[in-house]
């Protein structure tokens, strides 16, 4: 059935499962993947520590810097080198600048490729060089954690492959129940968005995390209202990990007695098409961003309906509607005029 292009479709459990199957959440595992191990990728604003080493006799660098030990021996032979030179930052260009050296491309490469560089450089100048590069402060490769957390950060990924519940926890993890907390990932254009509590519970979701990727703990961000003759209207907020139409009736305080059709129990939802029946959907007219207006009828008079109610999944901004009985009109009215009579009717009684 359709009211100006807005589908009526009757809850069956055909259709609960219908719409359960059109609603697995996207896995992380799946949506993002598990990602790589960043390793020692210096990037720009990354500072580096430049240590060069020279075999006596020092040639290049023997008049700065201090002596090391080589080996177990003291005489002036033994002694090498050391030449430490200031913190270097590399540049918006990537690049880094060493005495005798030059400008060097750090960017995008290991501290090992960094110093084989320079090695190759120093050949000719200084005796035997030998250099450590050592990352001393990591801008370039981080996750930022904003959200519902004990302490929002930008949490540096190294080599040794952090993955989404490493930087939770290095952050002081979430502030709510686990139960009631959801993790969305942002990676560029994309994001996916699971509960916590289902990461926890599966380890193929405790992917690896990426340089600039954005965590957010949300708390509760999903919500549905309740409106018509329930026993309350409110907009109800619901934990990531879900919500069945039988567990929203019971957050509303059930329906009112006096008041409620059984029978008129309407789900308002913009639709995923993949959740509907092939007839219908090929007939649905389609909102611009891709959805369908469907209106689910809930009749609550079919016992068997209790059964599909606690499967049929409560969806993020749904409206609940409780249609009002069909003699409830009448029997307000009736209500009215007894009030008004029967006080009446009792002063006459009593003669005044």
């Amino acid at each position: 059935m359709a009211v100006a292009d807005i589908r009526i479709v009757d809850v069956t459990e055909d259709v609960a499962r219908r719409v359960l199957a059109s609603q697995r959440a996207t896995l992380f595992s799946e949506a993002l993947g598990d990602g790589h191990v960043v390793g020692s990728v210096i990037g720009r604003g990354d500072v580096l520590d430049i240590a060069i080493w020279e075999a006596p006799p020092a040639a290049l660098f023997g008049a700065a810097g201090g002596q090391a030990l080589l080996g177990a021996s003291t005489s002036s032979t033994a002694l090498a080198r050391a030449s430490s030179l200031p913190e270097q930052m590399v540049d918006s260009d990537g690049k880094i600048n060493i005495p005798f050296v030059g400008s060097v491309v750090a960017a995008g490469r290991t501290s090992t490729q960094i110093e084989r560089e320079i090695v190759s450089r120093l050949a000719g100048k200084a005796h035997l060089p030998q250099v450590i590069v050592r990352v001393i402060n990591n801008t370039s490769s981080n996750v930022t954690v904003v959200g519902d957390v004990a302490n929002s950060a930008r949490v540096p990924v190294t080599a040794k492959g952090e993955r989404l519940l490493d930087v939770l926890a290095t952050v002081g993890g979430v502030r709510q129940p686990v139960g009631k907390v959801s993790i969305q990932v942002t990676r560029g254009p994309q994001v996916a968005s699971m509960p916590l509590g289902a990461i926890i519970r599966d380890p193929h979701q405790n992917i690896r995390m990426q340089p600039d990727d954005v965590v957010t703990a949300l708390y509760q961000p999903y919500s549905f209202t309740a409106l018509g003759a329930t026993t309350k209207n409110d907009e109800i907020a619901f934990e990531g990990a879900g919500l069945t139409l039988a567990q929203a009736l019971g957050r509303v305080a059930g329906l009112q007695d006096a008041r409620a059709d059984v029978k008129g129990v309407f789900i308002f939802r913009f639709e995923d098409p993949a959740a509907l029946d092939t007839t219908v959907r090929e007939t649905a007219h389609l909102t611009p961003d891709g959805k369908v207006p469907v209106i689910y009828r809930v009749n609550l008079k079919d016992p068997s309906t209790f059964f599909v109610a606690q499967s049929f999944p409560i969806r993020d901004k749904d409206v609940v509607y409780v249609s009002n009985a069909p003699l409830s009109d009448i029997q307000k009215f009736v209500g009215v005029i007894s009030s008004t009579v029967f006080p009446i009717a009792a002063l006459r009684t009593i003669g005044l």
